[in-house]
This record gives structure tokens, sequence and C-alpha cells, in this order.
């Protein structure tokens, strides 16, 4: 008789996984499930021999070294649409699939993108705390800013998060330009956004979103080069990658005048140290990876990981499949 499966979910955001285990258990009623956080290598000796697959969160690094001690594994499913934590190559080698979830968090991280727009637009927390300091009516703006109807959001990148965040700024009668040379301008231009160059756009744009896949080509793509190309005014939002963003650059350039500001939910560490100079900068907002966050999304991502797992285990092609 076969063994029965061994799934190892290694993991330290959920403080429970009932979701993943009870859909672990409705396949596979007396399956072995072992639960660790992170660092989760003090139980490489203990689980790693006899593991089929792995659910693991984004932050948990399984390199080469690790995965050829995972001599019975099938497959890797990531709690995330990012994979750069698993050396995916080595993997394959060993005939280990990986997956992540694409698309769980689409709206959630353009919702994010408008909230950091509104950040600038309207700070009513900011406004707020204008009272105490004796400020009502206009004491309390230090300049006034243009409506929404009257500034233009650049979108660094079209894919599905870029997109679903146009459709929400063009329904705030927002302009919005996008740069992407892997797409068509009759492609840009039926989902309503303006096709332009990235010089062009930069030069044009209130704020700058940045939504471009990391590769080995895009690591710090935004450096002090094209932050010079920015309005003096622009703000800078990151939801992609902090890898994509030199930090260094950032913060010369928001110090020094010229671009107005940032927004960051990435961040080239994470999590951030306290003592970080970007959280030391004036008019640079971080905050700690959460634009995909929502009960929705974060009930899709777990479930789908976790069907993600179950078809590894069966031999089945997931549609997450990671094809390097």
């Amino acid at each position: 008789m076969d063994k029965e499966p061994v799934f190892w979910i290694i993991d330290d955001e959920w403080p429970e996984h009932l979701i993943e285990i009870q859909a672990l258990r409705k396949a596979y009623p007396n399956c072995k499930i072992h639960e660790s956080g992170i660092p989760f290598h003090q139980d490489l000796d203990a689980f790693s021999a006899e593991t089929d697959i792995i659910i693991a969160q984004i932050s948990a690094h399984i390199n080469a070294a690790i995965i050829d001690r995972l001599s019975n594994c099938r497959g890797i499913a990531v709690f995330g649409s990012g994979f750069d934590n698993i050396d995916v190559s080595a993997a394959n080698r060993r005939g280990i699939s990986v997956t992540n979830v694409n698309g769980y968090c689409t709206q959630d991280i353009a919702d994010y993108v408008l909230s950091a727009i509104f950040h600038v637009y309207k700070p009513i927390y900011r406004f707020s705390s204008c009272i105490s300091g004796g400020q009502w009516g206009a004491q309390a703006f230090d300049q006034l800013v243009h409506r929404l109807d009257r500034q233009t959001l650049l979108l660094l990148g079209f894919g599905r998060i870029g997109s679903v965040t146009a459709a929400r700024a063009t329904a705030l009668d927002m302009e919005v330009l996008v740069y992407d040379p892997y797409l068509s301008p009759e492609d840009i231009r039926r989902s309503g956004a303006v096709p332009v160059s990235l010089e062009a756009g930069l030069a044009r744009a209130d704020f700058v979103s940045v939504h471009i896949r990391p590769t080995a080509q895009t690591i710090n793509f935004v450096d002090i080069d094209l932050l010079r190309q920015m309005k003096k005014t622009a703000v800078l939002i990151n939801t992609s990658r902090g890898s994509l963003v030199c930090e260094a650059d950032l913060i010369h350039a928001v110090e020094a005048g010229i671009i107005g500001g940032a927004v960051l939910d990435v961040t080239s560490q994470e999590p951030l140290p306290p003592d970080s100079p970007l959280l030391q900068t004036k008019n640079i907002l971080v905050t700690p990876h959460i634009s995909f966050a929502s009960q929705e999304s974060i009930t899709e991502l777990r479930q789908r990981a976790v069907q993600n797992a179950l078809e590894m285990y069966r031999g089945e092609i997931p549609q997450d499949l990671i094809r390097i």
C-alpha cells in the first residue's frame, strides 16, 4: 500500500493553518502535515527526507542546498505571486515543480496605489493633527494641490495590476499614461490609457507607479537618471519589488527636491530595520508590504496555494506552474 502523503507548511504570517489543513485532510484524511515557522532550518533533519510537498511563505528561502536534501519532494507551492525565494532552476533539475499564485491581489494593490495618491491629495490624518496646533481651515494647508482630474498617473508596466489601476484612476478622471515596451500602443489604448515613451511619461506625470517585473535587467530600474526626469513635485509609488528602485538614489532625490516624495510598500530589505534611512527621510512613506491584503485576497491566496500543492502531488499540471 502506498504511503500517505507528507505535506510541510513553512510559514511566519498566518497564526493558524485551518484553511490549508482542512483542504489537505479532505483530499487525504490520513496525510501527515508538518508545520514550521521561519527560520525553518532546525526542522530540515526531521522533515526534509520524507516530505512530498512543501507549502511555503515568500519569506522562506529555499536554495539549492536545501533542495538537494528534498529527496522525496514533488513540488513547492509558494504563498504569493513572487517566487524569488525559491531556486526554481535547482528544483526543476531535481524534478520538483514550483508554483506561485498569480492575480490573487490585483484589486487590492490597485486600491493601494489609489490610497497612496489620496494620501498626497487629501492627507486626512495630517489635517486632523493640525487642530492641536491651532490651525483651522486654509491654515492647515502647506500648499494647495490640483484636483485629481487635473493630475496625471504614469504606470510603468501594464499587466493585470497596471490595467486595473488604470481603470480605477480613469474613473476618477485622472489622465493615465502607460510605459510598457512589451505591449502594442493599440492594446494600451483599448484599455483607455495613453501609450507614451518613458521620457515623455516621466515629464508629464504627477504620480509614477511601478508595476515592472523584477529581472536581472530591471534591478535599480528607478535610479537617479530616471528620477531626474520626473517633475519636482511628482511622487513615486512602488508596490512591485524593492529591487526595482535604487533606494540611495531615491533618498537623495527626495532630500534634494528632485522629486516630491515616494510611497513604498516594498523595499530591498524586508523586514525593514527601524534605523533604515528610508524611515528617516521626510516625504518618503513606507508601509510593511501590505498592499496585497484583504480578507478576500488572503483567503484566495491560501486556497489556491494548497490547491496547487494537491495538484502537484497528484502529478497534474497546475495553472500556476512556474515555467523558466
